[in-house]
C-alpha cells in the first residue's frame, strides 16, 4: 500500500481554496486504498475545520502548534516522518516542510511541492526548492493552472522534476441559478483580506454599484484578518444600501447559498485557480473577475462563460449593469459556465488526475529518515519570511563571528604588506 504524507496549516474558522482542496482530495486517496497522513501545524490556539473534517473521514492527522522557530517545526515534521516514513512527502504550502523535504529526499522519499497561486510566495518556493542548491530541490511539482505550469517549465531545472498540471475540482450540484425576478444578486466569496483579495476595494465597488445601478443586491461571504475594514466601510458608505456581510459559511453549505445568487465577483491582484469561482460556476453563477495572469482566463471566456473586467471601478460597474439588463445574455453565460466546470473542473476529474500522478511515481521501500543534530538552512527568502522565523544565534556568537572576521582580515592585510615589502 502506497503511503503519502501531506502537510498543512489549520486554525479555527480556516477557509480558502487549499483547505477545501485537501478536505476533498485526502479522503478520496484514502478510499483508493492509499495510506494517507496529514501533518497539521495550527495557529490561533487550536485546530480548525481541516483537522475536524479529515478526522471525521478517517484520515490520520498529527498536529502541533506552529512553533516559534523554523528549526523547531522542521524537527517536529522530521520526527513524524521518521516514526512513520511515507513513500511520498507533500510539503504543500508549509515552509518548514519544504526544508524538511531535504532529509526526506535523502531517505529515498519522493518529495512533491504544490504551486497554488501566482504570487511572490510561490515564486520564492520555486527559487529556493527548484532553482536553488541541489540538496534542497524537490523531486516533483504540481501546478493548478497553465500559467503556473509555464512559469515552472521556464526554470532551467525543470527537466529534473516530475511536473504535472492538476486543476482543482469542485462538486457539480443538480440545480442551477435562475433569474426569477428583476433582482441581480452578486456575491464575493473568500478571505476578507487586503493582501491579494483587496477586500476594501471590493466592498467599495459593491457599495458603488448598488448605489448607481438599480435592482442589485450584494453579499459578502467569508471572514479574515481585515473583516473590521469591511464593517467600517459598510457603516460609513453602505448605510441604506443592499450590501450585506454574511460571514463565514461552512464549506458544505456554500453552494446552497450560491444557487440563490447570479454573479460571483473576484477582483484580486492575483490568484492560482480560484475554487470559489469554480464552485459558483458549477451552480450556473456568472463570474465577473479582474483580468489576471493565472487561472481566470482558463475559467472565463469573456462574453461566453463570464466577464473579465479591466478595473474595480467603471469597467466593473459597467459589467454588472450589462448583466442586470440582459437576462438572456446572463442565462447563456450561466449555462456555459456550468457546462465548462462539468467538462474540465469536476472534483472527480481532479482527484483521478492526482491518483494517476501519485501512482505513476516510482517508489523505493525501506526509508530511514535521519534527523540532523544541526539543521543548516538556506538564507531566509524575503517572500517566505512571514513563515520562516529562525532561531537566534547562541550567546556570544556574534562577538566570536566579529572577532573571527577581524582576525582573518588582519591576516590578509599582513600578507599584502609582506608582498609589498618584498
Amino acid at each position: 500500500m502506497m503511503k503519502i504524507t501531506f502537510c498543512a496549516y489549520d486554525k479555527p474558522d480556516s477557509i480558502g481554496g487549499p483547505v477545501t482542496w485537501l478536505m476533498n482530495l485526502l479522503p478520496y486517496l484514502k478510499d483508493r486504498e492509499m495510506e494517507v497522513h496529514c501533518l497539521i501545524l495550527y495557529h490561533m490556539g487550536g485546530t480548525g475545520p481541516l483537522f475536524e473534517h479529515l478526522t471525521l473521514k478517517g484520515v490520520v492527522c498529527k498536529t502541533s502548534p506552529f512553533l516559534s522557530y523554523t528549526e523547531e517545526n522542521i524537527h517536529w515534521i522530521l520526527q513524524q516522518i521518521k516514526d512513520n516514513p511515507p513513500d511520498i512527502f507533500v510539503p504543500n504550502l508549509v515552509v518548514p516542510a519544504y526544508y524538511a523535504a531535504r532529509w526526506a529526499k535523502e531517505a529515498g522519499i519522493f518529495t512533491v511541492g504544490v504551486s497554488h497561486s501566482d504570487d511572490p510566495f510561490y515564486h520564492a518556493i520555486q527559487e529556493q526548492f527548484i532553482d536553488g542548491p541541489a540538496e534542497f530541490r524537490l523531486s516533483g511539482m504540481v501546478c493548478v493552472s497553465h500559467e503556473l505550469e509555464r512559469q515552472l517549465k521556464a526554470s532551467p531545472r525543470s527537466h529534473e522534476l516530475d511536473i504535472a498540471r492538476i486543476p482543482y475540482g469542485v462538486d457539480i450540484p443538480e440545480g442551477k441559478s435562475e433569474r426569477k425576478d428583476d433582482i441581480l444578486r452578486i456575491a464575493y466569496v473568500g478571505r476578507l483580506a487586503e493582501e491579494q483579495k483587496r477586500i476594501s476595494e471590493v466592498t467599495r465597488a459593491f457599495c458603488r454599484v448598488t448605489r448607481e445601478v438599480q435592482n442589485i443586491e450584494a453579499f459578502i461571504y467569508g471572514d479574515g484578518p481585515d473583516r473590521s475594514n469591511v464593517e467600517k466601510i459598510l457603516a460609513d458608505e453602505g448605510q441604506g444600501l443592499p450590501v450585506k456581510l454574511m460571514g463565514a459559511i461552512p464549506n458544505d453549505l456554500m453552494q446552497e447559498h450560491l444557487l440563490n445568487c447570479h454573479v460571483i465577483v473576484l477582483l484580486s491582484d492575483f490568484e492560482g485557480l480560484p475554487i470559489a469561482v469554480m464552485e459558483a460556476m458549477a451552480c450556473g453563477v456568472v463570474p465577473v473577475c479582474l483580468d489576471m495572469r493565472s487561472g481566470i482566463t482558463e475559467q472565463i471566456e469573456h462574453g461566453v462563460t463570464g466577464l473579465i473586467v479591466k478595473n474595480r471601478d467603471q469597467d466593473f460597474t459597467g459589467a454588472i449593469e450589462i448583466l442586470v439588463n440582459d437576462v438572456q445574455g446572463w442565462n447563456e453565460m450561466s449555462v456555459n459556465a456550468k457546462k465548462l466546470i462539468q467538462q474540465s473542473f469536476s472534483k472527480d476529474r481532479s482527484h483521478k488526475l492526482w491518483e494517476r500522478y501519485l501512482t505513476e511515481i516510482e517508489i523505493t521501500p525501506g526509508h530511514v529518515v535521519s534527523i540532523p543534530n544541526k539543521i543548516s538552512l538556506l538564507p531566509v527568502h524575503p517572500h517566505l519570511a512571514r513563515a520562516d522565523h529562525r532561531m537566534p544565534p547562541p550567546p556570544g556568537f556574534r562577538k566570536k563571528l566579529y572577532l573571527g572576521i577581524r582576525k582573518k582580515a588582519g591576516m590578509v592585510k599582513r600578507k599584502l604588506f609582506d608582498r609589498q615589502s618584498q
